[in-house]
């Protein structure tokens, strides 16, 4: 998970990742950076987010992220 917020805070360092839990919702993060992100993740660990996982619900919190993560590395 360390990785996770890592890749995050180089991203976007003005967020407070371990805190907020409406990062879609809220407009934190916009479409063409969750594009970069969903590379950065793919790249990192190693796995392919298809695009019916690529929904709010799955990027609103780094938590959210990280389970999405886990789900598909178990795949």
């Amino acid at each position: 998970m360390e990785e996770l917020y890592e890749i995050l805070e180089e991203m976007q360092p003005e967020i407070d990742f371990h805190k907020e839990t409406a990062l879609i919702d809220d407009h934190l993060l916009d479409s063409l950076t969750v594009l970069s992100l969903i590379s950065e993740l793919e790249d990192a660990f190693d796995i392919t987010i298809p695009a019916v996982e690529i929904i709010p619900q799955n990027f609103n919190s780094a938590e959210a992220m990280w389970e999405l993560i886990q789900r598909l590395a178990d795949e």
